[in-house]
């Protein structure tokens, strides 16, 4: 498995993914996307940062979403992570999350942040989060819809000198 940068070929196979996970709405879909073409429309801006996780024909199998909370010192929000749903368990999503602390660390990045929801669906991903040395800092109450939180869940990177 090798990470690299986010190409226009791989467009459809990401869109492909998001459906086929069977875990977002059409209105995340749609969000998810629209920071896909933001990527590939200017590849200068600074905003959203998208690297792909591809097996040995090329083949995106998994992909992440990040960049710099602005206003802050080296806090990084993670947007989105998404594994082919027949390539979960299998590493993808925790090599992914690898090269973004690395990646955070080589920007002097303190902190990583990722939101998700309470819905019982998303169960699996706080436990990705968890498993991976993420801990719940925050949660909002009724936050997308009555009985639907927004949990937020941090990393804190190693101090490097």
């Amino acid at each position: 498995m090798k990470i690299r940068p986010l190409f226009e070929k791989d467009r459809a196979r990401v869109l492909s993914m998001l459906i086929k996970t069977r875990s977002f709405t059409s209105q995340e879909i749609d969000v998810a996307m629209e920071l896909v073409d933001i990527v590939l429309k200017d590849q200068m801006q600074k905003d959203y940062q998208i690297r792909c996780a591809v097996n040995e024909q090329d083949e995106v199998i998994g992909y992440i979403c990040y960049g710099p909370v602005p206003m802050t010192h080296g806090t990084f929000d993670l947007y989105w992570i998404v594994v082919d749903p027949d390539l979960q368990k299998q590493g993808v999503g925790s090599t992914l999350l690898k090269f973004l602390e690395e990646a955070v660390g080589r920007e002097k990045g303190r902190l990583i942040l990722a939101e998700t929801s309470t819905i019982p669906h998303y169960e699996k991903t706080e436990k990705f989060y968890l498993k991976n040395g993420f801990r719940e800092v925050a949660k909002i109450p009724d936050y997308y819809f009555l009985g639907n939180d927004q949990v937020t869940f941090c990393k804190k990177l190693e101090e490097r000198g």
